[in-house]
């Protein structure tokens, strides 16, 4: 694919995916994400046919002036959008497939000096939210999306909702692993606080056991008064 169908195709990228972008020319002028993104295209190129100091250099360089750190050996799909851009981390042998989305923040790194396939593998139309991180090689199924500030170690299945530390599904599917009701009206959109929800139900469950401990002390009550009734009338 010629470089000039990349660069329309990621513009469209970047209006479909940002309620804010203006016209063509203020998102080619002023999306540092894209300037990532495009500057990794010959540095990926450079690092497959050997020149990999000057790669390094030029991705550093890039790292300067856009805030986004791509190691030259990562590949990466079509149409990525990094919105914001500042802050994120490619790890060397991170794949991103085709129509994700990074926020600000996001790292797709290793969890130690293991060596090969240390980074992770996102599938394709993957989100992933402000601050999260991603590590290890592990692999993002397609139609993933990642709340903000979850720490994913493990693999994700497709068409999933990850979020907490550590990160865990908590929709698969287009149905919540664990129900709740209260999403729709605090504009949460699909990434609940699985904190919350496991304290909504902690809470549940106490009220429940405090009904139960009425019944109990009501039954005791009775067969008390019982137990002294029929004492009554054995001793009259």
């Amino acid at each position: 694919m010629g470089f000039i169908t990349t660069i329309k195709e990621d513009i469209a990228a970047v209006r479909a995916n940002d309620p804010a972008a203006q016209n063509g020319l203020v998102i080619f002028l002023s999306y540092p994400g894209l300037h990532a993104k495009w500057a990794h295209t010959p540095e990926h190129w450079l690092w497959n046919h050997r020149m990999r100091g000057l790669a390094r250099v030029m991705s550093q360089v890039t790292r300067f002036f856009t805030g986004v750190e791509i190691h030259p050996a990562a590949q990466i799909g079509r149409r990525l959008f990094i919105d914001h851009a500042m802050g994120v981390v490619i790890g060397e042998t991170t794949v991103i497939g085709d129509n994700c989305t990074l926020y600000q923040g996001v790292t797709l790194g290793g969890t130690g000096n293991e060596t090969g396939k240390r980074h992770p593998t996102l599938g394709d139309n993957v989100t992933v939210g402000s601050g999260a991180k991603v590590l290890g090689n592990i692999h993002i199924g397609d139609n993933v999306r990642i709340g903000g500030n979850s720490v994913v170690v493990k693999d994700v299945p497709p068409d999933s909702t990850v979020v907490g530390v550590p990160g865990r599904v908590v929709r698969r599917n287009g149905c919540r692993v664990m129900n709740a009701t209260f999403d729709a009206k605090r504009h949460r959109e699909n990434m609940p606080d699985p904190v919350q929800e496991a304290s909504m139900a902690n809470r549940e469950c106490i009220a429940e056991n405090a009904r139960r401990i009425r019944t109990l002390e009501q039954q005791v009550a009775e067969l008390t008064e019982l137990v002294h009734v029929l004492t009554s009338d054995s001793k009259g």
